[in-house]
Order: C-alpha cells, then sequence, then structure tokens
C-alpha cells in the first residue's frame, strides 16, 4: 500500500491517549514549539554520533547545533552563558512535546530529563521539511483537542470563522475557555503564560482549515498564513530588501537566506546518502561503492526543488561524472540520462512508499517533475503513469 503521510500519522496518533485531563502534563506545548524549530531540533538530535540515548545539553553542545543555529535562527554562539536559559527554552519545548506525542521516550534524571528516540520514523519525516513537522503539529494538536474534549470548541469557532460571522469576542470565548481548562487541568495557574501556549494551538489548527487565528493577542482579520506559524517570520526569507531596511541588513539577511537553503540542500543529501549504500540507478556502470548524491534537476536551474528528496539520486563516482555530468563537468546535464534517473528515481519512491515509510510522497515527486519538465501533470497520476509521461517527453512523443 502506498503511504499517504495523513493516513500515516492518524494511524500513529490513533494508538496514543493525549487527554490533558488524565496526564496534567503541562509541557504538552509551549510558545517556542513552531514547525522550523521543531523539525530543526529533529535534524539535530538524527545529527548526533549517538542518539540512542541523550539530553538537552547533548544537543545543546552538539557541532552540528552550534554551526546551524546561529547561521538559520540569528542566535548567539550556544557556548555564550548569557544564552543560556534562551537556548534551554528553545531545545527543551521541542522535545517536551516530541516526548508527550509519544515520538520520543524520556527518563528523569536529577533536575532534567534523558531522551530516547521511541519512533524512528515520525522523528525522521519531522526531520525532512518544515511543512512535515507543520502535518505532524497538526494531527497531533487534533488528536491533543479531540483525547482532551476541547475539538467541539473549535470547530464551533471554525464553523463561525468559515460563515465569515466570527468576531474577537468569539476570539476570546475560546481563548478564555481554554485557559480555564489548562488552569483545571495542570499545575499552570499563571494567565499569562498559557495566553503564550494557545496561538500555537490555534494557529497550526488556523492554517490547516483555512480560518482565522491568533495575531498579538487578537483575532486575525485573514485566514492565519503559513510564514507567520515560523520562528523565523519573513524577515530574511524574503528574498527581496524589505522597506526600512539598509543595506547591511539587507546583505545579513541574503546571507542568512543563503545559508538557509545550503542547509536545507546538505540535510537533503545526507537523508540520501544515509538511506543508500548502492546506486539506485542499475546499470553497467553501478558496480562499486555509491557515494555520490545528484540533483536531476541542477540547482542552477531548478533552485525551487533543490532540497527536494525526490530530486536527488545516489549514483557511484562513475555514474555521476562520465553520465549524468558528461566528461565531469557539472554545469552540463546528459538528457538521457537524466531520463534514466527519473525512471530509477520512481522506482526507489515507489519501493519507499509500498514499503509504508514516510521518507518520500508522490506528490512532491510529481512536483519535481511539473517544475523539471515544465509539465502540469495532476497529483492522481500513479506511477506507471508518471512514467509514461516521462517516456512521452524524453521521446519528444
Amino acid at each position: 500500500m502506498i503511504t499517504d503521510p495523513d493516513q500515516e500519522l492518524s494511524v500513529f496518533f490513533s494508538s496514543k491517549d493525549l487527554d490533558l485531563r488524565k496526564s496534567k502534563f503541562s509541557r504538552f506545548m509551549d510558545q517556542k514549539v513552531t514547525p522550523d524549530v521543531l523539525c530543526f531540533i529533529a535534524d539535530c538530535i538524527l545529527n548526533r554520533p549517538d542518539f540512542n540515548t541523550f539530553t538537552t545539553k547533548d544537543i545543546w553542545n552538539s557541532p552540528y547545533f552550534e554551526k546551524n543555529v546561529m547561521a538559520i535562527f540569528g542566535k548567539p554562539s550556544p557556548k555564550n552563558s548569557s544564552a543560556s536559559n534562551e537556548y534551554d527554552k528553545f531545545i527543551i519545548q521541542q522535545l517536551r512535546t516530541l516526548n508527550y506525542a509519544g515520538v520520543l521516550d524520556s527518563v528523569k534524571k536529577g533536575q532534567g530529563y534523558t531522551y530516547s528516540i521511541r519512533n524512528f520514523d515520525v522523528l525522521q519525516f519531522i526531520s525532512i521539511k518544515e511543512r512535515n513537522a507543520y502535518l505532524f503539529l497538526y494531527h497531533y494538536i487534533h488528536k491533543f483537542l479531540s483525547d482532551s474534549g476541547l475539538l467541539n470548541y473549535f470547530e464551533t469557532f471554525e464553523d463561525k470563522c468559515k460563515k465569515k460571522a466570527v468576531t474577537n469576542e468569539d476570539y476570546i470565548v475560546l481563548r478564555d475557555r481554554f485557559i480555564q481548562f489548562i488552569r483545571g487541568h495542570t499545575p499552570i495557574n499563571q494567565d499569562v503564560e498559557i495566553k503564550r501556549i494557545f496561538p500555537k494551538i490555534l494557529n497550526i489548527y488556523a492554517c490547516m482549515n483555512g480560518i482565522n487565528g491568533s495575531v498579538k493577542g487578537r483575532l486575525s482579520k485573514y485566514e492565519f498564513p503559513w510564514s507567520d506559524l515560523m520562528y523565523n517570520r519573513l524577515n530574511w526569507r524574503d528574498r527581496n530588501k524589505a522597506k526600512g531596511k539598509t543595506r547591511k541588513e539587507a546583505k545579513n539577511n541574503n546571507l542568512t537566506h543563503r545559508y538557509y537553503v545550503e542547509y536545507l540542500i546538505n540535510k537533503a543529501k545526507a537523508l540520501i546518502n544515509k538511506k543508500y549504500s548502492v546506486s539506485e540507478v542499475k546499470d553497467s556502470y553501478s558496480n562499486g561503492p555509491a557515494s555520490h548524491v545528484h540533483h536531476i534537476f541542477p540547482v542552477a536551474t531548478f533552485p525551487k526543488i533543490s532540497e527536494y528528496l525526490e530530486n536527488l539520486i545516489k549514483l557511484t563516482p562513475t555514474q555521476h561524472l562520465s553520465k549524468a555530468h558528461p566528461n565531469g563537468n557539472t554545469k552540463l546535464i546528459d538528457r538521457d540520462y537524466q531520463c534514466v534517473c527519473l525512471m530509477a528515481k520512481s522506482k526507489s519512491i515507489e519501493d519507499s512508499l509500498n514499503a509504508g515509510e514516510l521518507f518520500y510522497t508522490l506528490p512532491n515527486f510529481i512536483h519535481v517533475i511539473n517544475i523539471g519538465l515544465s509539465k502540469s501533470l495532476a497529483d492522481s497520476l500513479d506511477f506507471n503513469q508518471i512514467r509514461i509521461e516521462i517516456n512521452h517527453y524524453y521521446n519528444g512523443t
């Protein structure tokens, strides 16, 4: 059966009981739990040399975390003692959410916790893309609301939003009901703390359902946008220089953006490199170790799909530098071998999905093809239909 992430996450959470009335666990969600930070911390866990057990400090002190957190999130060095409180929250809030969701296990040791991975596949899924982390958080929040007896209040709010009948008073009623619930079932007794958690719940729910969310303690005027869910919002992710920014600020933003894109590409390559020990293309050049990860559609020409796993393929050095790039010229792409790579990648993705893995998605593969070949294939196509379309394109039929 081909894996659908929504189905797989629904199955994953179906066996979990997230009822806060039973657990009394106050750190099920927190202020710094956002799709981009959750994705990043999951990636940091999986990039530790030994991730069988770990603590907040282990992640904090890892070279991978230090290198990337400063550049991506604009934070001071983790070695800066004055930033200790900030980093403690930044990391531990993600770990406690993953723990309550059943992705991580935890054991209390002294003043802190030691963690271990309970579900590798889901953790890896979260680590791959911010969109994956967002999808995970939505399923998690939906299950939490359902198990805790709160979902009907959010659905009533959603219904009013979709009927364009929602008011700020409706928002306040929902928020205050949430505050009352948290105060009644957890050790948290300060409204101000709960008011920081509430938007993290509502805005994920709102974004997925296309309704109003929470902005600065009030009802948002419009449907809550995906970009505003992020810890790093539109600031440096906007490629263009924003009004009011100095040239130096704009330059720094561009540098950060470039580093972020480089981080995404390197992360994707590392995932493919770990997954396959042999070449994905089975031809006369596939003998020997596969040590190269190749972009089927090159980064320079197709930057929008540069970090897609579905656009990366594991090859031997000979396949990469003799066939994919004629004469080792990485600025050139052999059109016929590009077709071979796409066909082989389709098989890798199909095998992975049929094995129930949360690694690739079929819509992502179709998106890569549509961008790379300037096509408009429907997401409803199956693999045989996709291969026919690929053959038609390269054969000129």
